[in-house]
């Protein structure tokens, strides 16, 4: 079967013509796509005989909604999304007062094995294809009744660990045939993966870096994550301020705060070092509870934030939102795989 769903407008267009088709229906096909379709019979204006040879690619498998959570405080909605293939990923709708932004998983469970993510437990499945991305935006987006404004690729998953579809996904989603939704209401959250910052240097994309730092020494950072091991804090740090320079893009270094871990006065000192005279914004995050960790969040918060800025370093808090349901990426994941497990001893 063909990916239709994950070709952009051109490669749709040469395949419309492939099938005896007008070119014209390249730009049909994209734009139903990007109306979150559940069957090939709504494609109304096109050829019966057209609809079924889209079929028989296999072109429309919607992710179902399998759990839906709502924060009755702040509106935040979680959802689990069952793929075609019974795989789960999450997605969260989060409503700010400048629009509903939307944050999306790039693949079925995470290779990087950060202690403090929930999304890592278990290890990566497989890669989400462009159309699998881009269906977050799209159902949610159609489930809620809301206009998606704004993305973040810092759901399940290393974006630039599965490098192209993250790519391609990116090129869909700013299509103005398509959801059209701006590079600079994008960002993108690695964990430091340097070939690929540097790669994506080169595209030339207006979107925002968002780089999970969470120590500024490497005894610390190696500790909380494995990753730092082949990139560390000083190498990452030169690869960031070259992808500012290449792009003009601040950086937003993502810093959760661990209690007794990485929130001591000495780490906050150590961090205004490293990006003293920098083009960055630091993302404070107080830390969301895993049960299967014995991290727990820091009650320094604010202190560590004053310190930084008397430094000279823009640091902000992150408003916490999603705190009625499991706020931490991959435990509703989490909670759907044990429940899957139990069940099958069950039937044992």
């Amino acid at each position: 079967m063909t990916d239709l769903r994950s070709m952009t407008l051109q490669e749709l267009t040469d395949w419309c013509r492939e099938q005896g088709q007008p070119a014209f229906r390249g730009k049909q096909l994209f734009q139903w796509f990007a109306r979150g379709l559940s069957s090939v019979e709504e494609m109304t204006d096109l050829p019966k005989a057209f609809r079924e040879i889209i079929a028989r690619e296999g072109a429309l498998s919607p992710p179902k909604a399998q759990r839906k959570q709502v924060d009755g405080q702040d509106g935040t909605i979680k959802y689990l999304w069952r793929l075609a293939d019974g795989n789960c990923i999450e997605t969260v709708l989060m409503r700010y007062r400048h629009g509903n932004s939307v944050c999306i998983s790039t693949q079925v469970g995470c290779a990087m094995g950060c202690a403090f993510c929930a999304s890592t437990l278990g290890g990566r499945v497989r890669n989400l294809t462009a159309a699998e991305m881009l269906d977050q935006v799209i159902f949610t987006q159609k489930d809620a009744g809301v206009t998606i404004s704004n993305i973040v690729l810092m759901g399940i998953g290393e974006p630039l660990d599965n490098y192209d579809n993250v790519l391609r996904f990116l090129t869909l989603v700013n299509s103005p045939e398509g959801l059209n939704i701006g590079m600079r209401h994008i960002s993108l959250s690695t964990c430091g993966l340097i070939p690929g910052i540097r790669r994506l240097a080169q595209e030339g994309l207006q979107l925002t870096l968002s780089v999970s730092l969470h120590a500024p020494d490497d005894e610390t950072r190696t500790a909380l994550m494995p990753v730092n091991r082949a990139y560390p804090v000083k190498e990452l740090l030169r690869a960031c301020q070259d992808y500012f320079e290449a792009t003009g893009r601040r950086i937003s270094y993502e810093y959760a705060l661990i209690d007794g871990v990485n929130d001591t006065p000495r780490h906050a000192q150590l961090l205004a070092e490293r990006l003293a005279g920098k083009a960055a914004h630091v993302n404070l995050i107080p830390l969301n509870d895993v049960a299967e960790s014995s991290l727990r969040p820091s009650r320094r918060v604010p202190a560590f934030q004053r310190q930084l800025t008397q430094r000279g370093i823009n640091a902000t808090i992150r408003r916490r939102l999603g705190s009625e349901i499991d706020a931490s990426c991959g435990q509703l994941r989490r909670k759907a795989a044990k429940a899957q497990e139990g069940k099958k001893g069950e039937d044992l």
